[in-house]
């Protein structure tokens, strides 16, 4: 039974940010992508969280979500950039099994039509046992225009990793597009 099959897949939400962990900042990139994943896909998010931008605190969610909650697709928000504590990458990195760098240079190349600031986006995408993870900006700007990059491959991506793609699915899906 494909992501689709069942409804919506298992997704999760991290914002990953200093000043929205301690509460001197409210979080406004979390529910953006959350009200962009419904738009754009249909899709509920299944579980948020906020945790500071330390590489411990955000390896031990990911971890969490992929081996205790099933998760399909966790999406981070911020802490990609080149703030000395900008460690989404890096604990994203150590977390995946596989890499996806085709993902993030499709997002940092249409995000480049918009500003030459994209090229300073250190995202990583991966694969952690049948979760998909990708790094997202913080700026609710940014990460809103690199979503609609990913809507077209994500229900095809999910439906691979939980083993249900069939050579009928992928064409129906590319005919569809």
């Amino acid at each position: 039974m494909g992501a689709q099959d069942s409804g919506t897949p298992r997704v999760a939400i991290l914002t990953v940010s200093d000043r929205s962990a301690s509460g001197a900042r409210e979080d406004r990139s979390g529910p953006a992508l959350e009200a962009a994943l419904i738009k754009l896909l249909g899709w509920n998010c299944t579980s948020t969280a906020t945790v500071a931008d330390d590489a411990d605190q955000i390896r031990a969610q990911l971890c969490h979500w992929t081996d205790h909650e099933d998760m399909q697709l966790i999406l981070t928000t911020g802490g990609t950039g080149f703030a000395p504590r900008d460690v989404t990458p890096e604990a994203t990195q150590s977390t995946i099994d596989r890499q996806a760098p085709g993902i993030v240079e499709a997002i940092r190349t249409a995000s480049l039509a918009i500003t030459p600031y994209a090229m300073l986006s250190r995202a990583v995408a991966g694969i952690r046992k049948k979760c998909l993870i990708i790094n997202l900006p913080g700026n609710p700007k940014a990460m809103s225009e690199a979503l609609p990059v990913l809507a077209p491959i994500l229900p095809h991506a999910l439906d691979v990793l939980i083993g249900d793609s069939t050579d009928e699915l992928h064409v129906a899906r590319q005919s569809s597009s």
